[in-house]
């Protein structure tokens, strides 16, 4: 609050009357309670920065047979190799793979799932299944099998973007798998082609070494 205090007297020892000299002092004790009463008060009713998440559906794990697996053709399959510079390096197939490259926009890696999709489709037709959320109602399914395989020069969002991707394009079946030193050398040097087998691609996707 704010109080006025008064110097002095009026007079002066030569008699004449002079004006009295007021000085202002401010008590800012309130403001101070006030100030904290702010502070806590947007402590508790702001929401705090959330961390940056992405939920993914994990198939369950059971003990498959060999009979139960699926046999996926090599014209089937497109892998993604995210590096460095937000760029995506892909090849499709095995066996005489020949390695492009492309970026995340919409006339990007999306033009390249979605044109590997109507091959697919065009090839091999497309299954279909029961809807899990939809009991007895069938649901069609594309063959198209997506190997996503980041880098370490390959950022975080590349990774949520390419699986944004596979949500727009309608991609059942995707897998992440590391990256091989044979595919890293095909970056590094696509002329002389891709020197993966593909019991290596089968090696890795049961994580043997």
């Amino acid at each position: 609050m704010a109080e006025i205090a008064e110097q002095g007297g009026g007079g002066s020892k030569d008699g004449k009357v002079r004006s009295k000299k007021m000085s202002t002092k401010v008590d800012f004790t309130a403001m101070v309670d006030l100030a904290f009463l702010l502070i806590t008060f947007f402590m508790l009713t702001t929401t705090l920065a959330k961390p940056n998440i992405m939920p993914i559906v994990m198939p369950e794990k059971k003990d498959l047979k060999k009979e139960d697996l699926e046999e996926t053709k090599e014209s089937q399959v497109l892998t993604l190799m995210l590096g460095a510079n937000d760029k995506v390096y892909y090849y499709e197939g095995i066996t005489d793979a020949k390695l492009d490259s492309t970026d995340y926009s919409a006339e990007g890696v999306r033009k390249v799932i979605l044109g590997k999709k109507d091959r697919v489709k065009a090839q091999w037709g497309e299954d279909e299944k029961d809807d899990p959320k939809n009991p007895g109602q069938k649901k069609i399914y594309s063959k198209l099998s997506v190997v996503i395989k980041p880098t370490k020069e390959s950022r975080y969002k590349n990774l949520v973007d390419t699986f944004d991707e596979m949500k727009i394009c309608n991609v059942a079946r995707y897998v992440m798998l590391p990256i091989s030193k044979v595919e890293e050398d095909f970056i590094k040097n696509p002329a002389a082609g891709l020197k993966f087998s593909a019991e290596d691609q089968a090696a890795a996707a049961s994580g043997a070494k």
